[in-house]
């Protein structure tokens, strides 16, 4: 069954926390497919990956890109609805409020959202419930006053 995880990010910015993530997956030797909600925040996010940290490189791509079944980490900012994900991930991460009805395709979906923008929240809760109520396995994080993630559901 799909796991579908909601972080609720108040303390620090997705550019801050998806990395983080990102390096985890590529640890347990998962392969992530990243959702965004536009081209232009795909290219961003392409960017930032690439210069985030200067100790650290994740592998990645953009799925319109050659190569892209090659990559553990992919950005897109829509499926190909004929196709699973090119690059056979099995980690799903959804991003500004990106949202997909392909999540069981995953072992895993993460839907990382700004829990300082009130209509950003708003549009969570109604995904959570939907996932929640299509009977997935959902569980919501939220950081704690030292910035530690806690499971709150």
């Amino acid at each position: 069954m799909t796991e579908v995880w909601f972080y609720h990010l108040q303390r620090r910015p997705l550019e801050a926390v998806l990395p983080v993530l990102l390096e985890r997956c590529i640890e347990r030797g998962w392969r992530s497919l990243i959702l965004a909600g536009s081209k232009e925040r795909t290219e961003a996010l392409n960017a930032h990956l690439w210069a985030y940290r200067d100790d650290s490189f994740l592998p990645h791509g953009i799925a319109s890109e050659p190569h892209a079944e090659l990559q553990p980490i992919l950005l897109t900012e829509a499926f190909d609805p004929a196709q699973r994900a090119p690059n056979g991930a099995n980690v799903l991460f959804l991003v500004d409020g990106a949202a997909s009805d392909r999540m069981a395709e995953f072992d895993r979906t993460v839907d990382l959202f700004d829990g300082n923008d009130p209509a950003a929240t708003e549009a969570a809760r109604g995904r959570y419930r939907q996932a929640r109520d299509a009977g997935f396995d959902v569980t919501y994080w939220q950081q704690d006053a030292n910035g530690a993630w806690e499971k709150r559901g």
